[in-house]
């Protein structure tokens, strides 16, 4: 995510950091690297001019000049109109209504019905409701179909009418269909176009003017850059709407669309889509999204998504078997599990400060435990409940059985023993002796 824009913007500011004193000139030359780096995310010359002049004059009034770490004020600067730019508070959805209406817009191939079987799983799971999917794509029967594999896939009911080709008629008897079996949230896909057209944008208007939504959604690419920008502002000169998902987050190293959106139609970015799953859909903190594209990670949303996963009765499980001496290789697997829960392991690295720079180039796809865990499969009952019966030849069966070499299935029984050892310390308290530890070590061992 962003990982071009962090780079370049990386680069920029290696002029100023570690130096004591600077000039006007290395900050106006800061800020026409910045504002190569914004273009080069196809974020729009009129925006990325306004924001590196604001920068500048914020700087110069705040005397970055004279500052002990000029570098470090000057990100600070940057990451708080950042933030500004992309619309400076999180916006929430409005969840008013009985039942809540809310309209998804968008150009066909923008994730329009994906995102809505996301936010269906989203308002089920964190605000306790009980969504209606709507499938209002009268032309594309796949659509149909696609939003009734969500539906069933995240656990929520679907409205279908494939006999009706009338989007208004059919959206109007979702509702009363709602009312009726105790839906208090309507979730209506709309038909997209290929490109914008009169026809479409008549059809859209027709359906929000019948069905008065609380919230109206406009759903678009993040990987389409400027174009995303151009096809908001037609979408909201004809419907007004809401709001902005970006969708496809995940795959794009420009980020223009995120950058600029807000400054060109003057609505909020309320959601992002940041992997293929169906729980990978984030609200969306401008604050947040600044500092990861600065690399200063974003702690709050990994803390977050922890607490989301984080299962206290198990952690208390964990703890007394540690406590004894008694954490297996099955605690191990279930540890594992919770942390794939969390969502794409670039993404997770991403919020740490310093490591999306760090393991940049690294290939972490969401397969990174699958060796770790056709080891841990491989073994008996008994091996994974007791480690220490791992000889030579027990290791030769496992390592055949999972497809890796008895290197690694070593490997894996150093890491998970000086992993135990870890856990055991910082339960007595140890954090210290851990930290000495390390240090003496040059690090982590066997990391």
């Amino acid at each position: 995510m962003f990982e071009n824009l962090s780079e370049k913007l990386d680069k920029a500011f290696k002029v100023l950091k570690g130096q004591g004193s600077i000039s006007e000139i290395n900050v106006a030359q800061t800020m026409k690297q910045i504002r190569k780096a914004l273009l080069a995310a196809d974020v729009d010359f009129k925006t990325a001019k306004s924001f590196t002049s604001r920068v500048q004059e914020k700087a110069m009034g705040e005397k970055v000049l004279t500052a002990i770490d000029p570098g470090q004020l000057l990100t600070k600067i940057m990451k708080d109109e950042l933030a500004t730019l992309m619309g400076s508070e999180q916006s929430d959805i409005s969840l008013d209504g009985s039942p809540t209406v809310i309209l998804i817009a968008g150009l066909q191939g923008s994730g329009k019905t994906t995102f809505s079987g996301k936010l269906a799983l989203l308002l089920k799971s964190k605000k306790n409701k009980r969504p209606l999917l709507v499938a209002c794509d009268v032309y594309r029967p796949a659509a149909i179909d696609q939003i009734g594999v969500l539906a069933e896939q995240v656990g929520v009911d679907v409205y279908q009418d494939r006999e009706n080709k009338n989007p208004v008629e059919i959206a109007q008897a979702a509702i009363k269909h709602a009312k009726t079996n105790g839906h208090n949230v309507v979730i209506i896909d709309t038909a997209g176009r290929l490109a914008i057209d009169e026809q479409m944008m008549k059809e859209i208007a027709a359906v929000k003017s019948a069905v008065n939504p609380n919230e109206t959604l406009f759903v678009v690419d993040a990987m389409t850059g400027q174009d995303a920008v151009n096809t908001a502002k037609a979408f909201n000169e004809k419907l007004n709407f809401d709001g902005v998902v970006l969708t496809k987050l995940d795959g794009d190293t420009r980020g223009g669309a995120a950058l600029t959106i807000r400054s060109v139609v003057d609505k909020p970015i309320k959601f992002i889509g940041t992997s293929e799953k169906m729980d990978g859909l984030d609200v969306f903190h401008p604050d947040r999204m600044a500092s990861r594209i600065l690399g200063m990670g974003d702690v709050i949303s990994l803390v977050e998504r922890a607490q989301q996963q984080f299962d206290e009765e198990e952690a208390r499980r964990v703890q007394k078997k540690i406590a004894k001496n008694q954490f297996g290789f099955d605690d191990f697997l279930k540890q594992i599990q919770q942390v794939k829960k969390m969502g794409n392991m670039k993404d997770l690295v991403g919020m740490i400060p310093g490591m999306g720079k760090a393991m940049k180039g690294v290939d972490m796809d969401d397969d990174a435990f699958k060796g770790i865990e056709a080891i841990i499969h491989s073994m008996t009952k008994k091996e994974r409940e007791n480690p220490k019966l791992l000889n030579g030849s027990r290791k030769k069966r496992i390592a055949s059985g999972s497809g890796t070499t008895v290197v690694e299935v070593n490997q894996l029984i150093k890491q998970f023993s000086q992993m135990g050892k870890m856990m055991k310390m910082m339960q007595g308290g140890g954090a210290k002796q851990m930290m000495q530890m390390m240090k003496g070590k040059g690090g982590i061992p066997g990391m």
